[in-house]
């Protein structure tokens, strides 16, 4: 369980055609809705200790990507000393002890080497290393990543899911884990000048941008999780937005592609 309130205010601009439904709600992430229990297994809480006593808060989400792997948005990162970090797998309600979650250490943060800070030059995605592994208990899972360079049609429709704020104004913050259905748009549409224009990269998957469903503070790291192939996958981590609202018409949340750096992940990977 969180200890204090989640710390929202900072991280990014944002200061998410599945084969099956898995549940999803489209009535309140923003236009989202609470995910059922132990079903998005690989999601996780970053949680930062900002003062140095022990008092954990809620910065960003990240997906599981191994026993002892995380992936976020480098973006999430305010220091790279992993002391400062706890991760919560198998969460669910984070200002409640749901019985599922474990709360694990950080050893080592791994930032991509070409992320110079600027979203829009892209490059947003960081690894950490746990200091112990995540054990079975039935409310986690690995994220499965997409093909290589595997880049989804206009108007799929994935799921974003994370604790970001329910909409831009009032701070309202979600105790449960929310999913939303949202739509990608593909990099001919999003690339225009009234979308995102020339920050828009091929490494980059936009969706949604329809004025209702969108990431926001506090998603950021998160997973855009799409069903392909198969199976659900993550293919993109929660990067960026527009400013004031979150949920604007033609500015749709922006993610780091993950079948772009697959061949970076595995390397880190390797040598960790």
């Amino acid at each position: 369980m969180i200890r204090l309130v989640a710390f929202l205010s900072c991280i990014g601009l944002i200061c998410a055609k599945a084969s099956f439904n898995y549940g999803v709600q489209n009535d309140r992430v923003i236009g989202g809705h609470d995910a059922p229990p132990k079903t998005w297994k690989w999601q996780i809480s970053l949680q930062y200790d900002s003062y140095g006593d022990g008092y954990f808060y809620h910065i960003c989400g990240g997906s599981l990507i191994g026993h002892s792997y995380i992936m976020t948005a480098a973006h999430c990162i305010l220091s790279m000393d992993g002391n400062m970090y706890r991760v919560a797998v198998g969460e669910y309600n984070l200002y409640e002890n749901d019985g599922s979650e474990q709360f694990l250490n950080v050893e080592k943060v791994i930032v991509h080497p070409s992320w110079t800070g600027d979203l829009g030059k892209g490059n947003d995605i960081a690894l950490m290393k746990l200091a112990e592994p995540v054990y079975d208990n039935g409310a986690v899972a690995y994220a499965q990543f997409p093909y290589p360079d595997q880049m989804l049609p206009h108007d799929f429709e994935c799921v974003i899911t994370g604790w970001g704020l329910l909409d831009s104004f009032t701070g309202s913050v979600p105790d449960i884990l929310q999913e939303a259905p949202i739509k990608v748009v593909e990099h001919s549409v999003c690339s225009q000048p009234q979308w995102w224009g020339s920050i828009a990269l091929r490494t980059m998957v936009c969706a949604g941008g329809d004025g209702v469903i969108s990431g926001c503070q506090g998603d950021s790291g998160g997973p855009l999780n799409c069903f392909t192939d198969g199976e659900w996958r993550v293919h993109g981590i929660v990067s960026y937005g527009p400013s004031g609202a979150c949920n604007q018409v033609s500015k749709p949340t922006v993610f780091t592609r993950v079948s772009s750096f697959q061949d970076w992940i595995y390397s880190v990977l390797e040598n960790l």
